[in-house]
């Protein structure tokens, strides 16, 4: 099997192979893709409850009439879904920060919620609970197995698409249209 580069700071697209699974019609932000697995989070599946609501679990006071109360908090993925992530701009000095590629970061702190709740913090953010997770060289596999597409990063698709957009806008990057896609697999 032929060696694929590093899928990190791409987005993946879920192919119609994965319909009716948990992956369906999904677009992951991949964090990290190295030789101990790959990680990343789902951008386009909104969870049963908002922002405020985490908040107000946390004990975070938070006023409802705040922008971000009723924004969604989004299923990362399907592992350790009772913990959270935050995909945002990287602005702020957080307890627990990862640096990422144009001027991202992803936080797991709580000081980061405490700040958006003062309506302080990153003008954009991405409330994530779980992550989507591979083994070593399974996502490789699943690549050339056509079960995703990718496509670089791009800001706009992740911060400024409408949720229940974003699969079919990352399609369209590719000049590709939801009704033209097939379950059918081909290899040149």
């Amino acid at each position: 099997m032929k060696e694929l580069a590093s899928l990190e700071h791409n987005l993946l697209i879920a192919m119609p192979s994965l319909e009716n699974s948990w992956f369906e019609k999904t677009v992951i932000y991949v964090v990290e893709d190295n030789e101990q697995g790959s990680m990343g989070l789902v951008i386009n599946l909104p969870h049963k409850f908002n922002i405020g609501e985490l908040l107000e679990h946390f004990n975070i006071d938070v006023n409802e009439h705040h922008p971000r109360y009723f924004a969604p908090v989004l299923m990362g993925g399907p592992v350790d879904v009772e913990r959270g992530f935050i995909l945002h701009d990287d602005v702020g000095e957080w307890r627990s920060s990862m640096p990422l590629p144009d001027k991202l970061a992803m936080s797991v702190s709580e000081d980061l919620l405490e700040a958006m709740a003062r309506e302080e913090g990153p003008k954009n953010t991405l409330v994530c609970l779980g992550f989507a997770g591979w083994s070593p060289g399974q996502l490789a596999q699943e690549m050339q197995e056509n079960s995703w597409l990718n496509i670089p990063f791009n800001y706009s698709l992740v911060f400024e698409t409408p949720i229940e957009q974003r699969w079919e806008v990352a399609l369209g990057t590719l000049g590709i249209s939801p009704e033209h896609l097939t379950m059918d697999v081909g290899h040149a």
